[in-house]
């Protein structure tokens, strides 16, 4: 039961990543910029989460709190959602939502299949299957198909 909730939140965040792309795009034209709307929109999810922390009594992390933790850790998650909010901007008028969410997920898939290949980044070691390949091979198709008509 707890899979079946865990899955339906994928969902929801799923479709609300639609609706984020849609909202951030309409911002970028009154604002001019993707990478202005992409800052807006982060400066309005950290407060929202600056609250959020504060509501749920969440402690403040010591920087770094360990010594021996890569730097990477700290910073590279920011850069690539700041990527992620700027690049869906700039496609979603291009390609349309149908489109640039395929190509995401299909990116995702493959990058994914390879994280567990080699159990990178605190992902655990899982092989790349025959149908674990086929299973991406069908999305890049759905990709492809959906692009195209």
């Amino acid at each position: 039961m707890a899979a079946i909730l865990w899955l339906g939140l994928a969902l929801a965040i799923g479709a609300a990543i639609m609706f984020q792309a849609g909202i951030n795009s309409q911002l970028s034209a009154v604002t001019g910029s993707p990478v202005s709307a992409a800052l807006i929109s982060f400066s309005t999810g950290t407060v929202a989460l600056a609250l959020l922390a504060l509501a749920l009594r969440v402690p403040v992390p010591a920087w770094p709190r360990a010594g021996g933790e890569p730097l990477y850790i700290w910073l590279v998650g920011g850069l690539l959602g700041g990527a992620f909010v700027a690049s869906t901007i700039l496609l979603v008028p291009r390609l349309g939502a149908a489109a640039m969410i395929a190509g995401v997920v299909a990116g995702q898939m493959i990058c994914a299949l390879l994280l567990d290949h080699w159990g990178l980044v605190g992902y655990p070691q899982q092989d790349i299957t025959l149908w674990r390949g086929v299973g991406a091979a069908l999305l890049i198709a759905g990709t492809v198909l959906i692009q195209r008509f």
